[in-house]
């Protein structure tokens, strides 16, 4: 294939290498130049372009995304027409990925110009989504290279098609235990189950001991479940523990006791009357990832699981942390009695393009700027620092907080979006600093007592680490954050706030009701004109 700059008059079937704009004319890359458009280019006065042509030998890049799709393509697959050198596949069916791991690496060595990308090996899949991606990279790929890359990947990308189970489930009770434990535990089963359309056929609740669990095994009726789970009121912490003794005695057995991936380590599998069956881990209780759902879900799909499957689970096994979960070797304090240091972060950096020549920010509710309004709140609540992000307008903010305890943090790259400045509030706060309360500078509704209510909702030990301000239930602002999300926040990138991270992290928050004060929305003249808020000289931006 050559690539280069060619005299317009002799690109006449030439692929374009960028899209182009002249002429009347709106050309794509990889558009095909017609003898009617390179003549309509040159009058135009266009001497040159860059393209490619296709030399014998050469395969134009949907095609050959589509015959190198097509080869990886395997049971429970469904190929997707190409589109600019590139074909998805996707899920035929709710299953487990499967892939020939050492076929795609062989495909993706050939020529870096074909390329294969997938999810990862033993992915839960519903039905539709999309599984991998076959991408040639430039215009063309040659037909030797492509067709060797199509006869290493020949059918390694399959999807095993989950099978309905009748569950049976034990749960062992101990005192401290509480009831909706249990409940939550069979909510949680039940999540998991539903895409395979698995149900809960069987339910057992018995004392923590190996007598009471032993029996209650030997009433299950072997015709009336699939797959047995045991959900033990205390952590499995040896294969001679209760739950496996129990099973064993019942005339089960345990083919391997622990796993390499956390959360999960302490799991039991083994069978039962001919059937799976799982000593499930404590972190099974939560709906988050974890060693159990790596487990469950190949069962569901009929998929063999060893002792030497479980043990290969080490590379990639270390999960998200589930912060709910209480870290058994942390050491022991009254955290009830520990103050823990927390700061408010007011995001001043926005630029008020709706609002035209004037910063929202500065415009005057009796007299008082709204940001001033908003950190004179931050500053009379319990947070121990508040700091201040500013952008371009960071001086005007700057004078009108004149004479108030906070900390301003010029953010630099505040045109990137508000990632940014939610990244550089963050990256102020001293290592002392274990909560932070998130406001927006345009919410004057805001009050301290609203911010010290969101603290008083914070509970570390109960798992309650994002605090989260609502109006009927719907989230809004501000929002406190545990000082572990610190990090992800960071990493966040464009016009965002936080709500990726919430999202990953569901079961760490917790709400506070506030009403309209958590929605206010000031970003327009009429929201502000209506909210009583005056603009003036006072409020004009810079270069105004």
């Amino acid at each position: 294939m050559y690539f280069g700059e060619l005299p317009t008059s002799q690109a006449t079937g030439c692929y374009l290498a960028h899209s182009l704009k002249a002429a009347g004319l709106h050309l794509k890359k990889g558009h095909r130049l017609s003898e009617g458009e390179v003549a309509t280019l040159e009058a135009a006065g266009v001497a040159s372009l860059t393209v490619a042509r296709l030399d014998a030998g050469d395969i134009h890049e949907d095609e050959a995304a589509q015959r190198f799709a097509a080869s990886a393509a395997g049971a429970g697959t469904i190929v997707a027409p190409p589109f600019t050198g590139r074909v998805n596949l996707y899920a035929e069916h709710a299953g487990i990925l499967q892939l020939d791991e050492d076929a795609i690496l062989s495909a993706n060595m050939i020529d870096p110009a074909i390329t294969m990308a997938t999810l990862e090996p033993f992915a839960p899949v519903e039905k539709g989504r999309m599984l991998a991606t076959a991408k040639i990279i430039p215009l063309a790929a040659e037909e030797r290279h492509l067709g060797a890359a199509a006869a290493a990947i020949q059918g390694a990308i399959r999807v095993a098609p989950y099978t309905a189970k009748r569950v049976a489930v034990v749960s062992t009770t101990l005192p401290h235990l509480k009831g909706q434990v249990i409940g939550k535990t069979l909510a949680a089963l039940q999540d998991r189950l539903r895409p395979s359309g698995s149900v809960i056929s069987a339910h057992l609740e018995v004392p923590h001991t190996y007598p009471d669990l032993k029996e209650a095994l030997g009433t299950l009726d072997p015709a009336g479940f699939d797959l047995l789970i045991i959900f033990g009121a205390s952590a499995v912490v040896d294969v001679n523990d209760i739950i496996p003794s129990a099973l064993r005695s019942a005339g089960g057995n345990i083919e391997h006791f622990g796993m390499p991936v956390d959360p999960g380590n302490l799991l039991v599998l083994g069978s039962f009357a001919g059937k799976p069956a799982i000593g499930a881990p404590g972190c099974a209780r939560s709906p988050q990832e974890n060693g159990f759902d790596w487990v469950l879900n190949r069962l569901l799909a009929d998929l063999p699981i060893t002792a030497g499957q479980i043990k290969a689970m080490g590379v990639g096994g270390l999960l998200k942390e589930i912060y709910s979960r209480p870290q058994p070797r942390e050491e022991e304090v009254d955290e009830a009695h520990r103050k823990r240091q927390s700061a408010a972060i007011i995001l001043a950096a926005g630029q008020s393009r709706r609002t035209g020549d004037h910063n929202k920010l500065l415009a005057r509710v009796h007299g008082v700027p709204i940001i001033r309004q908003v950190a004179l709140s931050a500053i009379e609540s319990k947070v121990d620092r508040v700091h201040v992000v500013v952008g371009k307008e960071g001086d005007a903010i700057q004078k009108a907080l004149q004479g108030l305890s906070v900390q301003v943090v010029h953010n630099e790259r505040a045109e990137a979006g508000l990632s940014t400045s939610v990244a550089a509030g963050i990256n102020s706060l001293p290592d002392s600093i274990e909560i932070a309360v998130m406001l927006l500078g345009d919410m004057p509704e805001i009050a301290a007592t609203h911010v010290n209510e969101l603290l008083a909702g914070y509970e570390p030990n109960a798992g309650k680490l994002i605090g989260v301000a609502t109006c009927e239930g719907k989230r809004g602002n501000p929002v406190l954050w545990d000082r572990r999300f610190f990090s992800p926040l960071t990493r966040l990138h464009g016009d965002i706030g936080g709500k990726p991270v919430m999202e990953e992290n569901a079961e760490a928050i917790y709400t506070i009701e506030l009403g309209r004060t958590a929605r206010l929305d000031l970003d327009d003249p009429t929201a502000l004109d209506h909210f009583g808020a005056k603009m003036g000289s006072f409020s004009l931006k810079s270069d105004a």
